[in-house]
């Protein structure tokens, strides 16, 4: 089955094209980032209406580079939820629209399925059962994953989510946008033993996360500095190390909870912040003592990417599952709520 699949959640665009035999054919990313780095962040309207303008082009550029006709289309996947309302119904009713037109099926993708099974395009695959660290954004989530939609969240974020603690980070530092990645780039110049940041909500049972304190933590740290005289880029580099390396130790020491709590030895990591080194490595560590494996997709995976969307919706129309005419965005989703396949 040939499936287009389409991603326009937040601020990227993307297209791609699977085979449920021949796996990924095509896949094209368009990032608006330039777009809302003025602004420091995502700006909805400036979004929806870039994801209006990109999304016909990019589907005939991306037909054209896999020499594919839209009549050799035979399903539509995009993403139904959760997001940014106005960027997922530029995606879902260009989908529908065209599913329409082609008289093929189209089905609503949740973005965290997406992410959670964005391994599943490599060649070397996790097995069901495994616990999934789902970390974004707009997401810190541990969940248990027996099969496809069959999913039960451990742990939720209670405030700020991991990927969202970076970003503020960032903006408070003036480290400029995406914040996430040039924070985990200014760590890399940090001396590691210059502050010792708090690990959240880890003296307590259970594998709910909080990032709002560490982040407030992080910023009484900055003023500190700025009222001794030492707001240098070096105490930037040595604060946003401290504060990294304070996010994954928390992430690894929930991770290891909710591998002894529901005796698995097999975690696969995904979302935008999966691409960070930190995490990776301190998971990665945590896994190799414990003789299990670790799973994750390759970095141009990590973010949100029409590749996942496709895969994820495949899977779903092969089992025979779609969505009618009367379609609808979902901006808050559970991923509790889905239907097994």
């Amino acid at each position: 089955m040939l499936v287009l699949g389409i991603e326009s959640s937040c601020d990227e665009t993307g297209i791609a094209l699977y085979d449920t035999h021949k796996g990924l054919i095509a896949d094209t990313l368009y990032t608006q980032v330039a777009l809302h780095a003025q602004y420091g962040g995502v700006v909805p309207e400036l979004a929806s209406r870039d994801h209006i303008r990109k999304l016909t082009p990019l589907i005939q550029q991306t037909l054209n580079e896999a020499n594919i006709k839209r009549t050799q289309l035979q399903g539509i996947a995009y993403t139904k939820g959760p997001g940014l309302m106005g960027a997922l119904l530029a995606g879902t009713s260009v989908a529908r629209s065209l599913a329409y037109a082609l008289n093929i099926p189209a089905i609503g993708v949740h973005h965290m399925e997406g992410h959670l099974l964005a391994p599943m395009l490599e060649e070397n695959q996790p097995n069901f059962p495994f616990i999934c660290l789902l970390v974004s954004g707009g997401h810190s989530m541990i969940v248990r994953v027996d099969g496809i939609g069959q999913y039960k969240v451990l742990g939720d974020t209670l405030d700020d989510a991991a990927g969202e603690a970076f970003d503020k980070t960032a903006k408070l530092l003036d480290l400029g946008y995406p914040g996430g990645p040039n924070v985990s780039n200014f760590a890399l110049k940090g001396r590691a033993n210059r502050y010792k940041f708090p690990r959240p909500m880890v003296d307590r049972p259970g594998l709910d996360m909080s990032f709002s304190g560490l982040k407030t933590y992080t910023r009484n740290t900055w003023l500190k500095a700025i009222k001794e005289n030492d707001a240098t880029e070096q105490t930037k580099a040595d604060i946003c190390r401290a504060f990294e390396i304070a996010v994954a130790e928390t992430l690894t020491i929930k991770c290891k909870r909710a591998l002894e709590q529901e005796k698995l030895n097999c975690i696969v990591i995904a979302g935008g912040v999966s691409a960070n080194r930190s995490i990776r490595e301190k998971l990665s560590q945590l896994m190799n003592k414990r003789g299990g494996k670790i799973f994750y997709p390759r970095l141009q995976f990590c973010t949100d990417n029409g590749a996942m969307i496709a895969y994820a919706g495949a899977q779903r129309l092969l089992a025979g599952q779609q969505n009618d005419l009367n379609f609808a965005a979902t901006p808050r989703w559970s991923l509790e709520n889905l239907t097994p396949i």
